[in-house]
Parts: structure tokens; C-alpha cells; sequence
């Protein structure tokens, strides 16, 4: 796994990039008359520490709005006048882990992901320095933590499966220090490590 380094991460998003993702379409978009889909973005960080690579998450506070106690990254909705996700992964980092964006090194995005909630979001992949000072919001961020990257693509601690009646799989992780990564951001971690070529896809 040696050969998992800045070069070869920054290699495989480059040349599995979508066209579709172009910065120019970055802002709300209609995908029916009756439906708009709003610009969001993440930051999914990754740290090197412990001669392996991290892949950092937060667990939200019950005092947010939606995805109360959930395991996400940092992230949310565009704000007006922003043009790329970017500009929105790393205001939200800032804003709710207060990490700099100017510490952040930005390897590349992922492709866009629609939620259920009409969000389309642009996942994008950057590194953290280690060890790094976070400051938390805490109306927000309950709790920040790292899960290591070769444990999150081992595919005996992950699962793939319907949810009731719907057409969508779901993805959950056996609990890692005592977090439960399911949903939306399991799948952009699983996302993520196929194109690093990580697993058993």
C-alpha cells in the first residue's frame, strides 16, 4: 500500500473526473418543473499519520436542523456568489472544524451525488495537515474523528442493501469507535475508494 500516496490519490481523480462537473454549472439547476436541485459541496480530508492515511469525519450535534447525530463530512449548502464547490467545502471546514482553508491542499473532486432532500452534491477530496488544532462549532459538531483508510475498504466492515421499498442501496459500516457511517457519506467513502482501486468493488 505504499504506492497510496499524494501523487497516485491526485492521479486517479484526475483521470476519473466527470465533464459534467464543470464549475459553470455549480449553481441551482431544474431537473422537473416542480423540482430544483440546490448546490451543496463536502470536504472529505484526508490526514496521514500513524505511516498510514485517515479519512476524517464529524458527527453532527441533535441541535442541527436535518441529519441530527449523523456522521457526515464537513459541508453544506452553496452560498450565494459561490461558483465552485470549492469555495463551499472549505468555508463550511472552516466554519465548522475551523480548519483554514488555506491549510487545506485540494487534490480533486468526486462526482456529484443527489440526496433524497434535493441537494446535488460536489464531494471534494483535500488534505489535512496532522496534527492539526481543530475548532469545533459546537452548536453543530458534536465530535471529530478519523477512521483509517485500508479499514474503510476492507469490505467486511461495510454492507450494501435496500432500504424497504426503495430503488436506492443503502451502505452502512459496522460502528468504528463507536460511530455508525451509513447514508450519503458512507456511499461518497465507498465512491472514493473505488477509484483509489481500494476493496473489492
Amino acid at each position: 500500500m505504499s504506492t497510496i500516496d499524494l501523487e497516485y490519490i491526485t492521479q486517479k481523480l484526475h483521470s476519473t473526473q466527470s465533464g459534467s462537473d464543470a464549475s459553470s454549472e455549480y449553481a441551482e439547476m431544474a431537473v422537473s418543473p416542480n423540482t430544483r436541485l440546490k448546490c451543496a459541496a463536502v470536504l472529505l480530508p484526508l490526514m496521514y499519520f500513524d505511516n498510514e492515511w485517515h479519512i476524517l469525519y464529524t458527527r453532527r450535534t441533535d441541535r442541527v436542523e436535518s441529519h441530527k447525530g449523523q456522521v457526515s463530512f464537513p459541508g453544506g449548502a452553496c452560498d450565494e456568489g459561490e461558483t465552485t464547490p470549492e469555495q463551499t467545502a472549505l468555508r463550511e471546514a472552516d466554519e465548522e472544524i475551523g480548519v483554514n482553508p488555506a491549510d487545506v491542499q485540494v487534490l480533486g473532486r468526486l462526482d456529484r451525488m443527489v440526496t433524497i432532500s434535493n441537494f446535488r452534491v460536489s464531494p471534494i477530496v483535500g488534505v489535512i495537515p496532522f496534527p492539526y488544532a481543530f475548532k469545533v462549532a459546537g452548536v453543530e459538531v458534536a465530535r471529530v474523528f478519523t477512521i483509517p483508510l485500508l479499514w474503510l475498504a476492507n469490505r467486511n466492515n461495510y454492507w450494501e442493501f435496500s432500504l424497504g421499498s426503495e430503488s436506492r442501496s443503502v451502505i452502512a459500516y459496522h460502528p468504528y469507535d463507536g460511530e455508525l457511517l451509513w447514508g450519503a457519506t458512507a456511499r461518497m467513502t465507498v465512491n472514493f475508494l473505488k477509484i483509489l482501486e481500494l476493496g473489492s468493488t
